[in-house]
């Protein structure tokens, strides 16, 4: 129930206007988000290069009108520029959501997107890096993988992202395992209906660890998105049976999240890459990963009795 209320107020005007609002609210969300500008997050990406990898997000999504999306495609490709001039394109990546360049536009909304994401790739293309493209609910499956089939036609290191927990993952992971394919696998953030998805938890761990031995089995780039321990271990158990070295796959966490255990990662040999947002608009962003782990919660809650 409090995960189902806090994606519910991840929509909400009202819940935003206080939460943008709140003076302690900063402070925790610098926590997850690297900055409110590029200029503010590059230093935190470079100092993350040092040991790890690092795909970025500028925050944003749901554009309302075509002008909204050309300033995001300005920016992401403003993005690949100052890694490239900065040094750090080998290091890092950046990811999208098409929502932002255009997906829900009425009329030619999916055009648009791959449109507009064609010229993101292009740039990071330039830059000497890629793209992954991010993915949304279960409503937004199709059109993603269409657009991804589309720009991998010119830009072959385009990648996905899968989400463990809709009941259709599992065949997408064999869709999407052949070679030079790049599939970052998350468990799934949005709040999403049992005829879709598995709501429990058991369940969800279950159909991940499927979803990960089909990707493992086949001849595709694995990106295993996890926090959880359990999975971190299963993942590398799955690596050793099916003959994988350590280039042929990587693990991903989110900014602020477990960083001993990212370094500790990286440390013994594993490509190990950071999910780094930034932008001023982190509120949606902010409210999913208080949903994903209750205690992010408490902390904000306990910070604001201390502040009150």
């Amino acid at each position: 129930m409090l995960r189902t209320f806090l994606l519910a107020a991840a929509r909400s005007t009202t819940c935003r206007t206080l939460v943008e609002r709140t003076p302690v609210t900063r402070g925790l969300v610098s926590r997850f988000v690297a900055g409110s500008t590029l200029e503010s997050a590059l230093p935190a990406v470079a100092d993350i290069t040092r040991d790890r990898l690092v795909t970025l997000d500028h925050l944003g999504e749901d554009v309302t009108d075509a002008a909204q999306a050309e300033t995001t495609v300005t920016a992401y490709t403003r993005l690949l520029k100052e890694l490239s001039d900065a040094g750090l394109a080998d290091r890092a990546e950046v990811s999208m959501k098409l929502s932002a360049v255009g997906q829900f536009l009425p009329g030619d909304g999916e055009k648009i997107a791959l449109e507009n994401a064609r010229r993101v790739c292009q740039a990071a293309e330039e830059a000497g890096t890629t793209v992954t493209l991010d993915m949304e609910d279960h409503t937004t499956v199709d059109s993603t993988l269409s657009i991804l089939r589309e720009l991998r036609a010119d830009f072959d290191g385009v990648g996905a992202v899968l989400q463990a927990y809709l009941h259709r993952t599992e065949a997408d992971c064999r869709d999407l395992r052949q070679a030079g394919s790049r599939v970052r696998l998350c468990k799934g953030a949005y709040d999403e209906p049992a005829s879709v998805a598995y709501r429990s938890k058991a369940d969800i761990d279950r159909a991940y660890v499927r979803c990960m031995r089909t990707l493992m089995e086949g001849d595709g780039y694995p990106m295993i998105a996890t926090h959880d321990p359990r999975m971190v271990a299963i993942a590398g158990k799955l690596a050793e049976t099916t003959g994988r070295t350590a280039d042929s796959y990587e693990y991903q966490m989110l900014y602020g999240i477990r960083d001993a255990e990212q370094t500790r990662l990286a440390a013994n040999g594993n490509r190990m890459r950071v999910y780094v947002p930034y932008g001023d608009q982190w509120y949606g962003y902010f409210m999913r990963r208080l949903a994903e782990r209750p205690a992010n919660l408490t902390f904000f809650l306990r910070s604001l009795v201390s502040r009150g």
